[in-house]
């Protein structure tokens, strides 16, 4: 079960450029999202690690985990924006990938190999044969 981190989202907003005409110079509706993964109550110690190694690259020095939304035209839907993918990157972070068992070939493919290989090196024996 994937924790619902929302509740230890906080939350900070800006002045984002794009759509919006004259609002975008008044309303600050670019919304940065902050989910501190090293101090979070609802990750265990192995969903931290989890989460620090596979989203190392989006977590600065002190472990936040940093998202920013600035696609919609109000605060509200970036904010819930913001929310959606943290919990898509952290949910994604948190899923182990089973381990691939080595296969080991058939005794039937191996001896159809060994066939294929005798066939072709017999055709090419023939060829050097017809040659000299």
């Amino acid at each position: 079960m994937q924790p619902d981190i929302s509740s230890e989202i906080s939350f900070r907003t800006a002045r984002s450029g794009g759509k919006g005409g004259q609002n975008v110079n008044k309303v600050e509706t670019m919304v940065e999202g902050y989910f501190n993964v090293t101090q979070s109550a609802l990750l265990t110690p192995e969903q931290k690690t989890l989460i620090q190694e596979k989203l190392a690259n989006r977590i600065n020095a002190e472990g936040v985990l940093q998202v920013r939304s600035q696609e919609a035209r109000t605060q509200l839907a970036n904010k819930q924006l913001v929310v959606k993918k943290m919990q898509e990157l952290v949910h994604k972070a948190l899923i182990v990938p089973k381990k691939r068992k080595a296969s080991k070939p058939s005794k039937a493919m191996i001896e159809k190999r060994l066939q294929l290989k005798k066939r072709l090196s017999d055709k090419k024996q023939m060829r050097r044969g017809g040659m000299e």
